[in-house]
């Protein structure tokens, strides 16, 4: 390392015996910094306060002869820079001086820093980590409704949150006691058939219609959903269970489109909101707005949480859903958990006129809307673009002022179509005089067409 040192030195000091600076010599790192302000100054006076033993120990080391040994210190230029150098000493004879090499390592302390940055990047990503496994865990043990993850390949029960447990009648067992268990066993043999179609149909769509299913020892009716996941052990379904009283009738006829199969196919996003804006349910369109791979992320939290102004959209929202019962069109921007921002209207209602328990929300994204072509563009693009057959044939001036009465014509004729021939109202509109109108009209010939309409009027 020292004949590395040697071989491209940023800085070479010759000094005296007690390391007084009789001569210096620059390159690489330090080049273009003056420094005849060092010349016969020690050395020591010229480092950081933290250098001059190091100072001492390399003139020690030079002076007895002993094995060149690195040792790093901060040099200060007279410019005021500050460099981290590495420096090593050599004698010159038992009556000669030393020299002092010196590189810098500024290059290996930008590196250290890069890696601090980078191990304290991965720290917070693995906090923010955590932090989001302990707000699902949260969420998945304090759902009243019951959720089971089973694993697709055996069908056996990764993980159930206590209101599964209670659901397939276990509540003196912990959720551990069911891990690894067979799920199928736990349903009715009679239901067992349907429940393995509509595994396979969310397998193959992402999602199943509910299913009414009888399960545990005691056989009672459970409304079951399934969907499909891909998760870092493997594929899994998500089964969510509820009471089977609270399903309408319409579940148990799989050959009768439901009205939930449908909300759920809407290519607009839709959820349902309690009143204080916490997500009971979602769609597939709304999971795809926030961008987040299953339902149950976004069960139990409040709708605020992606609005563009988390606070204060969503009190807006409620509000007005409190005082008149339904909102239309209203707009805010959803920002997804991949950093995705929507501009998006929201249109909402309850569920009863008076003291509604829950509300729908639909939210559109705007985005896809198609931009209106306004009346009669074509025919002056049409126009403009003939012009662009002149070039050559006449100057630029001369094109730029056809242009602008081109244009100047256009809009005229388009105020005074808005206005149905009103010249005052088209002179408002356009922002000129009537006498300023009067004398375009003349000028484009418009005047006889725009008289007729115009006499009462203006």
């Amino acid at each position: 390392m020292a004949t590395a040192n040697a071989a491209h030195p940023d800085v070479t000091l010759v000094l005296d015996r007690n390391g007084v600076i009789r001569e210096a010599t620059l390159g690489g790192a330090a080049a273009g910094e003056g420094v005849d302000a060092w010349i016969g100054r020690p050395w020591a006076e010229t480092v950081a306060d933290a250098g001059g033993e190091k100072v001492r120990h390399l003139l020690e080391d030079a002076r007895e002869a002993r094995a060149p040994v690195l040792r790093q210190l901060t040099q200060r230029f007279p410019s005021g820079r500050e460099l981290l150098m590495e420096y090593t000493t050599v004698g010159l004879g038992e009556h000669g001086g030393l020299i002092a090499i010196g590189k810098s390592l500024q290059a290996v302390a930008e590196l250290q820093s890069r890696l601090i940055a980078a191990q304290q990047a991965m720290e917070r990503d693995y906090w923010k980590l955590r932090h989001a496994e302990t707000r699902y865990r949260l969420l998945f043990n304090a759902s009243h409704e019951a959720v089971l993850l089973l694993r697709v390949a055996d069908l056996r029960v990764i993980e159930a949150n206590p209101a599964a447990l209670r659901a397939l009648g276990r509540t003196g067992a912990s959720a551990d006691d069911l891990a690894g268990r067979p799920f199928l066993p736990e349903v009715a043999a009679e239901d067992r058939e349907r429940v393995e179609a509509t595994l396979l149909r969310a397998r193959e769509q992402g999602r199943a219609p509910g299913l009414v299913v009888h399960l545990g020892p005691d056989r009672h009716a459970w409304l079951l959903r399934a969907s499909f996941m891909n998760a870092e052990g493997g594929p899994v379904y998500l089964l969510q269970l509820s009471a089977a009283a609270m399903a309408p009738a319409v579940r148990e006829a799989p050959e009768t489109p439901s009205v939930e199969a449908l909300v759920d196919r809407s290519p607009d996003a839709f959820a349902v909101l309690d009143r204080e804006g916490v997500i009971r349910r979602a769609n597939r369109a709304f999971l795809d707005l926030v961008q987040v791979g299953a339902e149950a992320m976004v069960l139990g939290e409040r709708l605020g949480r992606w609005l563009g102004r988390p606070g204060a959209d969503l009190t807006v929202l409620l509000a007005n859903l409190a005082r008149h019962g339904v909102v239309r069109l209203f707009a805010t921007t959803i920002q997804g958990e991949l950093g995705g921002e929507t501009s998006v209207e929201i249109s909402a209602t309850g569920d009863a006129e008076v003291d509604p328990r829950y509300f729908g929300v639909t939210i559109r994204d705007v985005g896809r809307r198609l931009a209106p072509v306004a009346p009669g563009a074509d025919r002056l693009g049409a126009v403009l673009g003939s012009l662009t057959d002149q070039i050559g044939k006449t100057t630029l001036p001369a094109l730029v002022k056809e242009t602008v009465g081109v244009v100047e014509r256009h809009y005229v004729e388009a105020a005074l179509a808005l206005t149905g021939g009103n010249r005052t109202a088209a002179a408002e509109l356009l922002g000129l005089s009537r006498q300023s109108l009067y004398a375009k009209l003349d000028r484009y010939g418009l005047a006889r067409d725009a008289e007729a309409p115009a006499t009462g009027a203006g």
